[in-house]
């Protein structure tokens, strides 16, 4: 029984000790479960407030799409490869490196 007090409030000890000598079990098990039964009692008489609603957060916008949204349109034509291509030089069949004698790293 002393045990017990370290370990359950006192007024859970009080309550067991009370609920025990009215059945007339007088043993320090009745006592200890009769106290928890009194702590749990206790516990579930304490409700929790109700969380408050959920509020709606504002979203966040990255700045690079909230200047793409304030753009002008772009009306300029698509670039073409075609003028790239005239820097390349035309190879025909066979004449790359390796058929030209050059070595391959």
């Amino acid at each position: 029984m002393l045990l017990l007090g370290r370990r359950i409030p006192h007024e859970h000890l009080v309550a067991g000790l009370a609920a025990t000598l009215r059945v007339g079990a007088l043993t320090a098990d009745a006592v200890a479960l009769e106290a928890r039964k009194a702590q749990e009692a206790d516990d579930a008489d304490t409700t929790l407030p109700e969380p408050e609603p959920r509020r709606r957060e504002p979203t966040v916008t990255f700045l690079t799409v909230r200047r793409l949204a304030h753009l002008p349109p772009d009306n300029r034509p698509l670039p073409s490869p075609a003028p790239y291509d005239q820097l390349l030089g035309r190879r025909t069949r066979g004449t790359t490196a390796a058929s030209k004698g050059e070595q391959m790293p």
